[in-house]
Protein backbone atom coordinates (compact mmCIF):
# COMPACT_ATOMS: atom_id res chain seq x y z
CA UNK A 1 0.00 0.00 0.00
CA UNK A 2 1.42 3.63 -1.04
CA UNK A 3 2.37 5.40 1.55
CA UNK A 4 0.53 8.45 -0.16
CA UNK A 5 -2.76 6.74 0.33
CA UNK A 6 -5.69 9.62 1.00
CA UNK A 7 -6.66 10.39 4.24
CA UNK A 8 -10.19 9.17 3.15
CA UNK A 9 -8.87 5.84 1.88
CA UNK A 10 -7.31 5.61 4.92
CA UNK A 11 -10.02 5.62 6.62
CA UNK A 12 -12.50 3.34 4.35
CA UNK A 13 -9.89 0.63 5.55
CA UNK A 14 -10.09 1.37 8.93
CA UNK A 15 -13.32 2.13 9.61
CA UNK A 16 -16.57 0.55 8.91
CA UNK A 17 -18.65 3.92 8.66
CA UNK A 18 -16.46 6.20 5.83
CA UNK A 19 -18.91 5.68 3.72
CA UNK A 20 -21.06 7.96 6.24
CA UNK A 21 -18.40 10.24 6.33
CA UNK A 22 -18.11 10.76 2.76
CA UNK A 23 -21.62 11.01 1.57
CA UNK A 24 -22.54 13.22 4.11
CA UNK A 25 -18.99 15.14 4.70
CA UNK A 26 -18.65 14.75 8.04
CA UNK A 27 -15.42 14.89 8.76
CA UNK A 28 -14.92 17.89 5.95
CA UNK A 29 -17.29 19.92 8.36
CA UNK A 30 -15.88 19.52 11.36
CA UNK A 31 -18.43 16.70 13.16
CA UNK A 32 -18.11 12.54 13.71
CA UNK A 33 -20.78 10.37 13.22
CA UNK A 34 -21.31 10.30 17.29
CA UNK A 35 -21.99 14.32 17.53
CA UNK A 36 -24.34 13.63 14.09
CA UNK A 37 -26.26 10.53 15.70
CA UNK A 38 -26.78 12.71 19.41
CA UNK A 39 -27.43 15.84 17.39
CA UNK A 40 -30.29 13.89 15.45
CA UNK A 41 -31.56 12.40 19.07
CA UNK A 42 -31.54 15.54 20.58
CA UNK A 43 -33.71 17.52 17.27
CA UNK A 44 -36.54 14.67 17.72
CA UNK A 45 -36.84 14.97 21.52
CA UNK A 46 -37.32 18.54 21.32
CA UNK A 47 -39.56 18.17 17.83
CA UNK A 48 -41.74 14.79 19.37
CA UNK A 49 -43.99 17.49 20.97
CA UNK A 50 -45.61 17.90 17.54
CA UNK A 51 -46.64 14.34 17.35
CA UNK A 52 -49.10 14.98 20.42
CA UNK A 53 -49.64 18.93 19.51
CA UNK A 54 -50.87 18.52 16.06
CA UNK A 55 -53.68 16.11 16.74
CA UNK A 56 -55.09 18.40 19.57
CA UNK A 57 -55.01 21.39 17.11
CA UNK A 58 -56.44 19.75 14.32
CA UNK A 59 -58.41 16.81 16.13
CA UNK A 60 -61.39 19.32 17.83
CA UNK A 61 -61.80 21.73 15.00
CA UNK A 62 -64.78 20.66 12.96
CA UNK A 63 -65.44 22.54 9.31
CA UNK A 64 -67.91 24.36 7.51
CA UNK A 65 -69.97 21.78 7.23
CA UNK A 66 -69.48 20.46 11.43
CA UNK A 67 -66.98 17.22 10.59
CA UNK A 68 -63.78 16.53 11.75
CA UNK A 69 -60.34 15.50 10.30
CA UNK A 70 -59.75 11.97 9.64
CA UNK A 71 -63.51 11.13 9.87
CA UNK A 72 -63.66 11.37 13.67
CA UNK A 73 -66.56 12.10 15.86
CA UNK A 74 -64.89 14.95 17.90
CA UNK A 75 -64.21 12.92 20.56
CA UNK A 76 -60.91 12.21 20.19
CA UNK A 77 -60.84 8.90 18.76
CA UNK A 78 -59.34 10.26 15.32
CA UNK A 79 -56.09 11.99 17.14
CA UNK A 80 -54.18 8.03 16.76
CA UNK A 81 -54.68 8.44 13.03
CA UNK A 82 -53.48 12.32 12.92
CA UNK A 83 -50.54 11.40 14.83
CA UNK A 84 -49.43 8.56 12.66
CA UNK A 85 -49.81 10.73 9.94
CA UNK A 86 -48.09 13.38 11.54
CA UNK A 87 -44.98 11.22 12.58
CA UNK A 88 -44.95 9.60 8.87
CA UNK A 89 -43.98 13.01 6.65
CA UNK A 90 -42.12 14.44 9.30
CA UNK A 91 -40.31 11.27 9.06
CA UNK A 92 -39.96 11.03 5.41
CA UNK A 93 -38.95 14.18 4.93
CA UNK A 94 -36.67 14.76 7.39
CA UNK A 95 -34.98 11.91 6.09
CA UNK A 96 -35.19 13.90 2.54
CA UNK A 97 -33.52 16.71 3.81
CA UNK A 98 -30.44 14.79 5.22
CA UNK A 99 -29.67 12.59 2.15
CA UNK A 100 -31.07 15.36 -0.20
CA UNK A 101 -29.53 18.71 1.07
CA UNK A 102 -27.14 17.19 3.67
CA UNK A 103 -28.21 19.55 6.04
CA UNK A 104 -29.22 19.59 9.72
CA UNK A 105 -32.35 20.90 9.58
CA UNK A 106 -35.69 18.16 10.39
CA UNK A 107 -39.38 18.82 9.32
CA UNK A 108 -42.65 18.74 10.84
CA UNK A 109 -46.38 19.73 10.84
CA UNK A 110 -45.46 23.66 11.04
CA UNK A 111 -46.66 25.21 14.92
CA UNK A 112 -49.20 28.20 13.80
CA UNK A 113 -49.85 27.08 10.26
CA UNK A 114 -51.59 24.01 11.39
CA UNK A 115 -53.65 26.41 13.84
CA UNK A 116 -54.52 28.58 10.46
CA UNK A 117 -55.50 25.42 8.55
CA UNK A 118 -57.70 24.38 11.50
CA UNK A 119 -59.73 27.59 12.25
CA UNK A 120 -59.13 29.98 9.46
CA UNK A 121 -58.97 27.35 6.83
CA UNK A 122 -61.37 25.12 7.51
CA UNK A 123 -64.26 26.65 8.79
CA UNK A 124 -64.54 28.18 5.26
CA UNK A 125 -64.64 24.99 3.51
CA UNK A 126 -64.40 20.94 4.14
CA UNK A 127 -61.33 18.94 5.44
CA UNK A 128 -60.72 17.84 2.23
CA UNK A 129 -61.04 20.92 0.35
CA UNK A 130 -58.68 23.03 3.00
CA UNK A 131 -55.85 20.06 2.37
CA UNK A 132 -56.01 20.49 -1.31
CA UNK A 133 -55.46 24.04 -0.73
CA UNK A 134 -51.76 23.18 1.84
CA UNK A 135 -51.06 21.04 -1.19
CA UNK A 136 -51.37 24.00 -3.81
CA UNK A 137 -49.55 26.63 -1.66
CA UNK A 138 -47.09 23.81 -1.51
CA UNK A 139 -46.84 22.83 -5.17
CA UNK A 140 -46.33 26.84 -5.94
CA UNK A 141 -43.47 27.42 -3.90
CA UNK A 142 -41.95 24.67 -5.40
CA UNK A 143 -42.49 26.32 -8.76
CA UNK A 144 -40.40 29.65 -6.94
CA UNK A 145 -37.89 27.56 -6.14
CA UNK A 146 -37.46 25.71 -9.42
CA UNK A 147 -37.66 28.72 -11.57
CA UNK A 148 -34.87 30.16 -8.68
CA UNK A 149 -37.41 33.32 -7.57
CA UNK A 150 -37.19 31.72 -3.85
CA UNK A 151 -33.27 31.50 -4.09
CA UNK A 152 -33.49 35.55 -5.49
CA UNK A 153 -34.93 36.53 -2.62
CA UNK A 154 -33.00 34.99 -0.08
CA UNK A 155 -29.69 36.66 -1.76
CA UNK A 156 -31.32 40.01 -1.94
CA UNK A 157 -31.51 40.65 1.52
CA UNK A 158 -28.78 42.49 3.12
CA UNK A 159 -26.62 40.12 5.36
CA UNK A 160 -26.83 41.79 8.39
CA UNK A 161 -30.44 41.29 8.20
CA UNK A 162 -30.14 37.71 7.97
CA UNK A 163 -27.83 38.24 11.00
CA UNK A 164 -30.70 40.22 13.03
CA UNK A 165 -33.23 36.95 11.60
CA UNK A 166 -31.01 34.20 13.08
CA UNK A 167 -30.65 36.47 16.82
CA UNK A 168 -34.77 37.09 16.85
CA UNK A 169 -35.46 33.17 16.11
CA UNK A 170 -32.87 32.92 19.04
CA UNK A 171 -35.15 34.49 21.22
CA UNK A 172 -38.27 33.69 20.01
CA UNK A 173 -36.93 29.94 20.89
CA UNK A 174 -35.86 30.78 24.32
CA UNK A 175 -39.20 32.28 24.77
CA UNK A 176 -40.76 28.95 23.68
CA UNK A 177 -38.87 27.26 25.86
CA UNK A 178 -39.97 29.67 29.30
CA UNK A 179 -43.27 29.04 28.36
CA UNK A 180 -43.94 25.85 27.37
CA UNK A 181 -42.22 25.30 30.88
CA UNK A 182 -44.61 27.48 32.72
CA UNK A 183 -41.77 29.98 33.83
CA UNK A 184 -43.44 32.44 31.70
CA UNK A 185 -47.24 32.46 31.47
CA UNK A 186 -50.07 34.43 30.29
CA UNK A 187 -51.69 36.90 33.10
CA UNK A 188 -55.36 35.94 33.17
CA UNK A 189 -55.66 39.36 34.86
CA UNK A 190 -53.72 42.90 35.38
CA UNK A 191 -51.21 45.42 33.16
CA UNK A 192 -48.74 43.18 31.54
CA UNK A 193 -49.63 40.13 28.83
CA UNK A 194 -47.26 38.11 30.27
CA UNK A 195 -45.65 37.38 33.63
CA UNK A 196 -43.18 35.33 35.78
CA UNK A 197 -44.52 31.67 36.70
CA UNK A 198 -48.22 32.46 37.95
CA UNK A 199 -49.49 35.60 39.76
CA UNK A 200 -45.46 36.72 39.87
CA UNK A 201 -44.32 33.36 41.52
CA UNK A 202 -42.83 30.00 40.24
CA UNK A 203 -45.50 26.95 40.87
CA UNK A 204 -45.87 23.43 40.17
CA UNK A 205 -43.33 20.62 40.06
CA UNK A 206 -43.25 20.73 36.06
CA UNK A 207 -41.30 24.54 36.23
CA UNK A 208 -39.53 22.80 39.10
CA UNK A 209 -38.28 19.75 36.88
CA UNK A 210 -37.33 22.76 33.94
CA UNK A 211 -35.24 24.55 36.03
CA UNK A 212 -33.14 21.64 37.47
CA UNK A 213 -33.19 20.99 33.71
CA UNK A 214 -31.91 24.24 32.88
CA UNK A 215 -29.46 24.17 35.89
CA UNK A 216 -27.84 20.75 34.45
CA UNK A 217 -28.30 21.65 31.06
CA UNK A 218 -26.18 24.74 31.45
CA UNK A 219 -23.36 23.22 34.04
CA UNK A 220 -22.33 20.30 31.68
CA UNK A 221 -22.37 22.93 28.85
CA UNK A 222 -19.58 24.74 30.92
CA UNK A 223 -18.09 21.96 31.80
CA UNK A 224 -17.84 20.81 27.89
CA UNK A 225 -19.73 17.77 28.45
CA UNK A 226 -20.27 15.65 25.28
CA UNK A 227 -23.82 14.81 24.87
CA UNK A 228 -24.87 17.55 27.54
CA UNK A 229 -28.32 18.01 26.05
CA UNK A 230 -29.36 14.65 25.37
CA UNK A 231 -28.03 13.80 28.92
CA UNK A 232 -29.56 16.37 30.81
CA UNK A 233 -33.08 15.55 28.78
CA UNK A 234 -32.70 12.14 29.92
CA UNK A 235 -32.01 12.49 33.19
CA UNK A 236 -34.89 14.97 33.62
CA UNK A 237 -37.36 12.99 32.48
CA UNK A 238 -36.50 10.24 34.65
CA UNK A 239 -36.46 13.28 37.45
CA UNK A 240 -40.07 14.12 36.26
CA UNK A 241 -41.44 10.32 35.86
CA UNK A 242 -40.36 9.91 39.77
CA UNK A 243 -42.18 12.92 40.77
CA UNK A 244 -45.03 12.04 39.00
CA UNK A 245 -45.37 8.70 40.07
CA UNK A 246 -44.69 10.53 43.59
CA UNK A 247 -46.86 13.22 43.41
CA UNK A 248 -49.69 12.48 40.87
CA UNK A 249 -49.52 15.74 39.39
CA UNK A 250 -51.50 15.17 36.03
CA UNK A 251 -52.17 17.81 32.65
CA UNK A 252 -52.44 20.81 33.02
CA UNK A 253 -55.94 20.34 30.69
CA UNK A 254 -57.73 17.54 31.48
CA UNK A 255 -61.57 17.22 29.67
CA UNK A 256 -63.30 20.27 31.66
CA UNK A 257 -60.78 20.49 34.29
CA UNK A 258 -57.67 22.65 33.94
CA UNK A 259 -54.71 22.60 37.06
CA UNK A 260 -52.42 25.41 36.02
CA UNK A 261 -49.51 23.58 37.46
CA UNK A 262 -49.89 20.69 35.90
CA UNK A 263 -47.47 19.13 32.90
CA UNK A 264 -48.00 21.45 29.93
CA UNK A 265 -47.92 18.16 26.83
CA UNK A 266 -46.89 14.77 27.76
CA UNK A 267 -47.28 13.52 31.54
CA UNK A 268 -43.74 11.51 32.08
CA UNK A 269 -45.77 8.02 33.13
CA UNK A 270 -44.03 4.37 32.23
CA UNK A 271 -47.27 3.62 29.26
CA UNK A 272 -48.93 0.61 30.04
CA UNK A 273 -47.44 -0.78 26.32
CA UNK A 274 -44.69 0.43 24.02
CA UNK A 275 -46.28 -0.54 20.85
CA UNK A 276 -49.23 -0.12 18.47
CA UNK A 277 -49.85 -0.59 14.94
CA UNK A 278 -50.25 2.83 13.42
CA UNK A 279 -53.29 3.72 11.48
CA UNK A 280 -52.90 5.83 8.51
CA UNK A 281 -56.62 6.87 7.43
CA UNK A 282 -55.50 10.08 7.05
CA UNK A 283 -53.43 9.82 4.10
CA UNK A 284 -55.19 10.87 0.41
CA UNK A 285 -57.77 13.39 2.46
CA UNK A 286 -57.22 16.34 -0.02
CA UNK A 287 -59.35 17.78 -2.55
CA UNK A 288 -57.29 19.58 -4.99
CA UNK A 289 -59.81 22.34 -6.29
CA UNK A 290 -62.87 21.94 -3.59
CA UNK A 291 -61.17 25.22 -1.94
CA UNK A 292 -62.10 27.59 -4.89
CA UNK A 293 -65.80 26.28 -5.20
CA UNK A 294 -66.91 26.23 -1.38
CA UNK A 295 -64.90 29.20 -0.29
CA UNK A 296 -64.74 31.33 -3.52
CA UNK A 297 -61.89 32.29 -6.17
CA UNK A 298 -60.84 35.54 -3.98
CA UNK A 299 -61.07 33.85 -0.79
CA UNK A 300 -59.09 30.58 -1.45
CA UNK A 301 -56.73 32.93 -3.66
CA UNK A 302 -55.88 35.11 -0.13
CA UNK A 303 -55.89 31.78 1.85
CA UNK A 304 -52.91 30.34 -0.62
CA UNK A 305 -50.96 33.56 -0.18
CA UNK A 306 -51.14 33.94 3.30
CA UNK A 307 -50.11 30.31 3.94
CA UNK A 308 -47.34 31.08 1.27
CA UNK A 309 -46.21 34.05 2.43
CA UNK A 310 -45.53 32.83 6.07
CA UNK A 311 -44.08 29.10 4.74
CA UNK A 312 -41.44 31.25 2.33
CA UNK A 313 -40.04 33.45 4.91
CA UNK A 314 -39.94 30.78 8.04
CA UNK A 315 -37.73 28.91 5.81
CA UNK A 316 -35.54 31.58 5.14
CA UNK A 317 -34.97 32.45 8.64
CA UNK A 318 -34.99 29.31 10.01
CA UNK A 319 -32.31 27.59 7.38
CA UNK A 320 -30.04 30.97 8.03
CA UNK A 321 -30.34 29.95 12.10
CA UNK A 322 -29.41 27.32 11.35
CA UNK A 323 -26.57 27.49 8.86
CA UNK A 324 -25.34 30.60 11.26
CA UNK A 325 -25.65 28.15 14.32
CA UNK A 326 -23.67 25.68 12.62
CA UNK A 327 -20.85 27.83 11.31
CA UNK A 328 -22.13 26.76 7.53
CA UNK A 329 -22.86 29.90 6.05
CA UNK A 330 -20.74 31.52 2.73
CA UNK A 331 -19.50 35.10 3.62
CA UNK A 332 -22.93 36.40 2.14
CA UNK A 333 -24.67 34.26 4.79
CA UNK A 334 -25.96 31.33 2.52
CA UNK A 335 -25.96 28.05 3.30
CA UNK A 336 -24.70 25.31 1.40
CA UNK A 337 -27.49 23.18 -1.33
CA UNK A 338 -29.77 26.51 -1.06
CA UNK A 339 -31.58 25.34 -4.14
CA UNK A 340 -31.92 21.69 -2.51
CA UNK A 341 -33.14 22.88 1.04
CA UNK A 342 -35.86 24.69 -0.28
CA UNK A 343 -37.26 22.37 -2.88
CA UNK A 344 -37.20 19.66 -0.28
CA UNK A 345 -39.11 22.14 2.36
CA UNK A 346 -41.63 23.01 -0.16
CA UNK A 347 -42.44 19.28 -1.43
CA UNK A 348 -42.59 19.23 2.57
CA UNK A 349 -45.57 21.53 2.46
CA UNK A 350 -47.46 19.38 -0.56
CA UNK A 351 -47.12 16.39 1.54
CA UNK A 352 -47.90 17.59 4.39
CA UNK A 353 -51.70 19.14 2.97
CA UNK A 354 -51.82 15.35 0.82
CA UNK A 355 -51.44 13.45 4.33
CA UNK A 356 -54.14 15.68 5.56
CA UNK A 357 -51.88 16.73 8.70
CA UNK A 358 -51.41 20.32 7.22
CA UNK A 359 -48.33 22.11 5.71
CA UNK A 360 -44.70 20.67 6.81
CA UNK A 361 -41.84 23.07 7.24
CA UNK A 362 -38.29 23.20 8.43
CA UNK A 363 -38.37 23.62 12.38
CA UNK A 364 -36.34 25.73 14.45
CA UNK A 365 -35.67 23.10 17.16
CA UNK A 366 -32.98 21.86 14.47
CA UNK A 367 -30.95 23.98 16.59
CA UNK A 368 -31.10 21.91 19.62
CA UNK A 369 -29.31 19.15 17.62
CA UNK A 370 -26.94 21.46 16.13
CA UNK A 371 -26.31 22.70 19.73
CA UNK A 372 -25.21 19.31 20.59
CA UNK A 373 -22.71 19.00 17.71
CA UNK A 374 -24.71 18.65 14.35
CA UNK A 375 -23.66 19.63 11.44
CA UNK A 376 -24.67 17.34 8.61
CA UNK A 377 -27.87 16.01 7.31
CA UNK A 378 -27.06 12.80 9.19
CA UNK A 379 -28.43 14.03 11.66
CA UNK A 380 -31.52 15.03 9.96
CA UNK A 381 -31.77 11.46 9.11
CA UNK A 382 -31.66 10.30 12.31
CA UNK A 383 -34.68 13.03 13.52
CA UNK A 384 -36.22 11.12 10.63
CA UNK A 385 -35.96 7.28 11.76
CA UNK A 386 -37.31 8.38 15.34
CA UNK A 387 -40.55 9.93 13.79
CA UNK A 388 -40.84 6.94 11.87
CA UNK A 389 -39.65 4.31 14.63
CA UNK A 390 -42.60 6.90 16.89
CA UNK A 391 -45.37 5.68 14.64
CA UNK A 392 -44.86 2.42 16.46
CA UNK A 393 -43.66 3.38 19.67
CA UNK A 394 -45.66 6.11 20.12
CA UNK A 395 -46.37 5.57 23.40
CA UNK A 396 -42.29 5.78 24.66
CA UNK A 397 -42.41 9.21 22.81
CA UNK A 398 -45.14 10.30 25.23
CA UNK A 399 -43.24 9.67 27.88
CA UNK A 400 -40.75 12.77 27.56
CA UNK A 401 -42.40 16.22 29.04
CA UNK A 402 -42.22 19.48 27.43
CA UNK A 403 -40.65 20.97 30.67
CA UNK A 404 -37.80 18.21 29.93
CA UNK A 405 -36.95 19.13 26.44
CA UNK A 406 -37.36 22.97 26.32
CA UNK A 407 -34.24 23.74 28.55
CA UNK A 408 -32.21 23.17 25.15
CA UNK A 409 -34.09 25.43 23.36
CA UNK A 410 -33.04 27.86 26.12
CA UNK A 411 -29.46 27.23 25.82
CA UNK A 412 -29.79 27.21 21.68
CA UNK A 413 -31.46 30.90 21.92
CA UNK A 414 -28.43 31.88 24.05
CA UNK A 415 -26.23 30.93 21.49
CA UNK A 416 -28.16 32.51 18.55
CA UNK A 417 -28.40 35.42 20.29
CA UNK A 418 -24.28 36.10 20.43
CA UNK A 419 -24.19 36.85 17.15
CA UNK A 420 -25.63 40.31 17.72
CA UNK A 421 -22.27 41.42 17.87
CA UNK A 422 -21.95 41.19 13.99
CA UNK A 423 -24.86 43.88 13.46
CA UNK A 424 -23.76 47.07 12.85
CA UNK A 425 -25.82 49.57 15.43
CA UNK A 426 -24.55 52.72 14.48
CA UNK A 427 -25.36 52.55 10.95
CA UNK A 428 -29.32 53.08 11.47
CA UNK A 429 -30.60 51.66 8.32
CA UNK A 430 -29.41 48.76 9.52
CA UNK A 431 -29.63 48.89 13.04
CA UNK A 432 -33.41 49.86 13.16
CA UNK A 433 -35.08 46.94 10.51
CA UNK A 434 -32.33 44.22 12.31
CA UNK A 435 -34.01 45.90 16.22
CA UNK A 436 -37.78 45.45 14.80
CA UNK A 437 -36.76 41.94 13.29
CA UNK A 438 -35.28 40.88 16.32
CA UNK A 439 -37.95 42.01 18.93
CA UNK A 440 -41.40 41.33 16.98
CA UNK A 441 -40.69 37.72 16.77
CA UNK A 442 -40.83 36.88 20.30
CA UNK A 443 -42.99 39.86 21.11
CA UNK A 444 -45.49 38.38 18.14
CA UNK A 445 -44.85 34.50 18.17
CA UNK A 446 -44.25 35.04 14.64
CA UNK A 447 -41.01 34.29 12.94
CA UNK A 448 -42.51 36.02 9.48
CA UNK A 449 -44.30 39.19 11.39
CA UNK A 450 -40.65 40.03 12.34
CA UNK A 451 -38.93 38.86 8.86
CA UNK A 452 -41.72 41.35 7.29
CA UNK A 453 -41.36 44.07 9.92
CA UNK A 454 -37.85 44.21 9.34
CA UNK A 455 -37.48 44.40 5.76
CA UNK A 456 -40.56 47.01 5.32
CA UNK A 457 -38.45 49.52 7.61
CA UNK A 458 -35.71 48.52 5.66
CA UNK A 459 -37.30 49.78 2.62
CA UNK A 460 -38.69 52.70 3.89
CA UNK A 461 -35.41 53.86 5.48
CA UNK A 462 -33.71 53.72 1.94
CA UNK A 463 -36.30 55.59 0.53
CA UNK A 464 -36.33 58.25 3.36
CA UNK A 465 -32.83 58.81 3.04
CA UNK A 466 -32.93 59.17 -0.82
CA UNK A 467 -31.02 55.88 -1.41
CA UNK A 468 -34.13 54.25 -3.08
CA UNK A 469 -32.45 53.28 -6.06
CA UNK A 470 -30.01 51.40 -3.73
CA UNK A 471 -32.80 48.93 -2.98
CA UNK A 472 -33.02 45.24 -4.57
CA UNK A 473 -35.95 45.12 -7.00
CA UNK A 474 -37.32 42.16 -4.95
CA UNK A 475 -36.47 43.99 -1.49
CA UNK A 476 -39.18 46.22 -3.32
CA UNK A 477 -41.27 43.26 -4.31
CA UNK A 478 -41.36 41.85 -1.02
CA UNK A 479 -42.06 44.44 0.94
CA UNK A 480 -45.07 45.29 -0.53
CA UNK A 481 -45.98 41.55 -0.27
CA UNK A 482 -45.37 41.73 3.42
CA UNK A 483 -47.34 45.31 3.13
CA UNK A 484 -50.25 43.24 1.52
CA UNK A 485 -49.46 40.64 4.38
CA UNK A 486 -50.33 42.55 7.58
CA UNK A 487 -53.45 44.01 5.92
CA UNK A 488 -54.74 40.76 4.42
CA UNK A 489 -57.64 41.09 6.95
CA UNK A 490 -59.18 44.40 5.70
CA UNK A 491 -58.44 43.41 1.98
CA UNK A 492 -59.73 40.11 1.99
CA UNK A 493 -63.46 41.85 3.87
CA UNK A 494 -63.29 44.62 0.93
CA UNK A 495 -62.54 41.96 -1.79
CA UNK A 496 -65.37 39.37 -0.54
CA UNK A 497 -67.57 41.64 1.60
Amino acid sequence: MSSTQSPAKQSAGNSNSSWLDNFFEITARGSTTAREIRGGIVTFFTMAYIIVLNPLILGFAPDMNGDFLGGGPGDGSNLPAIAAGTALVAGVMSILMGVVANYPLALAAGLGLNAFVAFSIASQMTWHDAMGLVVLEGLIILVLVLTGFRQAVFKAVPTQLKVAISVGIGLFIALIGFVDSGFVRRTATGPVPVELGTGGFLAGWPTFVFIIGLVLLVTLWVRKVKGAILIAIIATTILAIIIEALAKVGPQVDGDTVNPTGWNLNVPAMPETLFGIPALSTLGQFSLLGSFRNAGLVAAFLLIFTLMLADFFDTMGTMTAIGAEADLLDENGIPPRTDKILVVDSLAAAAGGAAAVSSNTSYIESASGVGEGARTGLASVVTGVLFLLSMLFAPLVRIIPSEAAVPALVLVGFLMMQQVKEIEWDDLEIAIPAFLTIVLMPYTYSITAGIGAGFIAYVLIKIVRGKAAAIHPLMWLVSVLFVLYFAIDPISAVLTG
